[in-house]
């Protein structure tokens, strides 16, 4: 089965940072795209970024593009979001997913793979 095992959440004053980490096992393919949705109480679901497993495509959401970084560690199966320059708005709790798709990640269509999410507060 596929597990995916977010962390690194917390809190954090306005323009600091934070990273966050999602360990994945189980899969059988190499061709999948992990990466990160957020969502804020009385707000959708938004996705956040991701990463192609099999060609290092990405995807930011305009909302976080030149503060968040995507990166992944093939060897410990690890998928990490550098979290800058955060801001108050960024404050939601953010679920690891994957998919098959990277484009599921700019979509309504909920992703295949679900993780357990990890609160990151921004503080003003």
């Amino acid at each position: 089965d596929v597990q995916l095992q977010a962390s690194g959440g917390g809190l954090v004053q306005a323009g600091g940072s934070l990273r966050l980490s999602c360990a994945a096992s189980g899969f059988t393919s190499d061709d999948y795209a992990i990466g990160w949705f957020r969502q804020a109480p009385g707000k959708e679901r938004e996705g956040v970024s991701c990463i192609s497993n099999s060609d290092g495509s990405t995807y930011y959401a305009d909302s976080v593009k030149g503060r968040f970084t995507i990166s992944s560690d093939n060897a410990k199966n690890t998928v990490y979001l550098q979290m800058n320059s955060l801001k108050p708005e960024d404050t939601a709790t953010y679920y690891c997913a994957a998919d098959p798709s990277l484009g599921v990640f700019d979509s309504r269509v909920p992703p295949t793979y679900w993780g357990q999410g990890t609160l990151v507060t921004v503080s003003s």
